[in-house]
């Protein structure tokens, strides 16, 4: 019986660290996004076309407004050099907090799994241990002359949903990790 209330309380605490551990992966996801929202947006303005110079009324508008200043932004592509570098610096920052939101997020599935393989071995060790209870009861039914009765270690539905939750739960954060990664490479 208090083995049964421990095995509870154990899975019980392990439940709560798992969907901590979960919560604090969806809010680095969150703030991931922004820093990937902003990186993209970085890129953009660096990525953008030049103008284009081939009509005949760009031309003659370049032409007769031509200064020193209007012919430098023209070759440097239509981009804005102070501009430019906040976006350079902007890029660098953005990749720094992806980064950092990787690591973080790989530690955070780490800790997970663990906990998941520790949620495992407790229901087995639970298991063995009714089992072991079982069969030493079950010997000593046989050799004994007067009926006992035989008290079985069941383990009540709440202490396996909790390892099954946090099983399946983990294997859906890793199986959506993965394909967030895919979809960021294009894959």
């Amino acid at each position: 019986m208090e083995a049964r209330s421990e095995l509870k309380l154990k899975l019980y605490d392990i439940f709560k660290e798992f969907m901590t551990g979960i919560t604090k992966l969806e809010e680095l996801g969150n703030a991931a996004n922004t820093f990937l929202l902003r990186f993209q947006q970085g890129l953009c303005l660096l990525k953008r076309s030049p103008m284009l110079t081939s009509s005949t009324l760009i031309k003659n508008l370049i032409k007769n407004n031509e200064t020193r200043r209007l012919k430098s932004y023209i070759d440097s592509g239509c981009i804005n050099i102070d501009a430019a570098a906040k976006s350079t610096k902007a890029l660098h920052t953005s990749l720094s907090g992806l980064s950092d939101h990787l690591i973080k997020a790989q530690s955070l599935l780490s800790e997970l799994e663990r906990l998941t393989d520790e949620a495992a071995l407790a229901i087995e060790t639970a298991t063995t241990t009714q089992l072991d209870v079982e069969s030493c009861d079950e010997l000593r039914q046989v050799t004994s002359d007067e009926e006992n009765e035989t008290v079985h270690f069941l383990q009540e539905p709440e202490v396996t949903e909790y390892a099954t939750v946090v099983a399946v739960v983990y294997s859906m954060v890793k199986q959506n990790y993965v394909m967030q990664v895919c979809e960021s490479l294009n894959i």
